[in-house]
């Protein structure tokens, strides 16, 4: 697996760049000119840990997003809280879009769908 490479020379990040002329893999400091060949084409590697199939779990911190829209026209079950986020996802095992709701009482934080 590669690691994060620095300049010999400033110290700063080395990005990977192509060499076109000599079909290279690079890497160059931005800050100053130093370059050098890299010695594995693997610029970037992502290891999953789980199943494809698992159910992505739904954090309780979704209730402070500010990028996700809230409704004030259901009732949180537990707290009888007024407000809930809510996004769509797919749910394991179905086809198809579910709409998942989350209550915005920071104590409380229960998950339903519809």
């Amino acid at each position: 697996m590669s690691a994060m490479k620095f300049c010999r020379e400033c110290n700063n990040i080395l990005y990977p760049k192509e060499d076109r002329d000599q079909k290279a893999l690079l890497f160059a400091c931005r800050n100053c000119d130093h370059q050098e060949v890299a010695d594995n084409n693997c610029v970037y590697r992502n290891i999953v840990h789980h199943s494809a199939g698992e159910f992505t779990q739904v954090l309780q911190d979704v209730a402070g997003d500010p990028t996700l829209p809230r409704t004030k026209e259901v009732r949180c079950a537990v707290c009888g809280h007024g407000e809930a986020v809510f996004f769509q996802a797919t749910a394991r095992g179905e086809e198809g879009m579910t709409l998942f709701f989350v209550c915005c009482n920071p104590s409380c934080g229960h998950r339903w769908r519809e």
